[in-house]
């Protein structure tokens, strides 16, 4: 499969992947900041389905 016809999601972890890449993160810094992120998107999404109600 190219990474054009690819998911969403597939092509912005390969965006992730290279940036962090490049910029020659520690995976444990990298790992401590992604999990930040999820819990940030964790919440914007149950606020956005709390909306819904």
């Amino acid at each position: 499969m190219s990474l054009e016809n690819a998911p969403d999601e597939i092509k912005l972890a390969v965006d992730l992947i290279v940036l962090l890449e490049e910029n020659q993160m520690e995976p444990e810094i990298v790992l401590k900041a992604l999990e930040i992120v999820k819990q940030d998107y964790e919440k914007k999404r149950l606020s956005l389905s709390k909306e819904d109600l």
